[in-house]
């Protein structure tokens, strides 16, 4: 395979733009996987170009050709130097490529059990924050994650790195009304509860089969518009100084309480 020695080559450019630019990834409907553990998630019906480090190929040879990605089809070679100048890492493995993105519906992920969670996230815009959300709710058996307008992309690089390969096994819904979607989990039956500072104590509740949470923004916490929808508030109970908890500890401390209340429930 020829090997792509100048950032100034079309295909590096292209790349670049892909991890940068959360409107060209939506136009082009891919986004852009790094790093070998990423790589071994990798759906590989989704994925469309493959891009490896000279480095890597020698040292992943065997694994990338059982994969089979050494076909020659649509699998670029990249100089260690232009493979560093287009990572998104501070130590690059060598290997990236171009995925299709994926696409879910409420539709396609409500109703499918009798026990059901949803984190609906209300303009969250940290990436890290993100995609450790998407690793605590595969952890925590969690539904789907529902995402309002106005989040960060969650096909945005950190984020994806931050999954750690569960955007791959976590569905996830792109809200635009996100009032309307809360709207339609209550009237299919899902109880909704609110993250916010006003709300009741999380130990005192004991949580239905079919329940969704609604998580803020890291400053601002939830939108009026959103919070107002709520079946019912819900605080986390915090000793000492603290104000707030991040983000992402809320919505796992959330997803976890669910998780052992119905354990409670199945040994009882």
């Amino acid at each position: 395979m020829e090997v792509i020695t100048a950032n100034s080559n079309p295909r590096i450019k292209e790349l670049n733009k892909l991890n940068k630019d959360a409107k060209l990834r939506k136009d082009r409907d891919v986004f852009v996987v790094e790093g070998i553990r990423m790589f071994r998630e990798l759906p590989l019906q989704n994925v469309q170009e493959v891009y490896l480090s000279e480095s890597a190929l020698k040292e992943y040879r065997d694994e990338f050709k059982s994969m089979g990605v050494l076909d020659g089809r649509n699998t670029w070679i990249l100089s260690d130097g232009v493979f560093a100048g287009v990572s998104q890492t501070k130590t690059p493995q060598g290997c990236m490529a171009v995925v299709k993105c994926m696409h879910y519906q409420l539709d396609s992920v409500l109703g499918r059990n009798d026990r059901e969670t949803f984190l609906v996230l209300d303009t969250l815009q940290d990436p890290g924050n993100m995609g450790t959300i998407f690793r605590s709710a595969e952890a925590a058996g969690v539904t789907a994650v529902l995402i309002g307008k106005g989040s960060c992309d969650p096909y945005n690089p950190k984020v994806v790195r931050s999954t750690m390969g569960a955007i791959f096994r976590v569905p996830f819904v792109m809200c635009d009304d996100l009032p309307g979607t809360v709207e339609e989990l209550r009237r299919s039956g899902v109880v909704v509860y609110g993250a916010h500072l006003d709300g009741d104590d999380l130990y005192d509740i004991g949580f239905p089969d079919r329940v969704a949470f609604l998580i803020g923004n890291e400053g601002n916490g939830l939108t009026d518009e959103v919070a107002c929808r709520a079946d019912r508030l819900l605080r986390i109970p915090m000793e000492g100084k603290v104000e707030s908890l991040n983000a992402a500890i809320s919505a796992t401390l959330l997803s976890y309480e669910v998780m052992r209340q119905r354990k409670r429930d199945r040994q009882n």
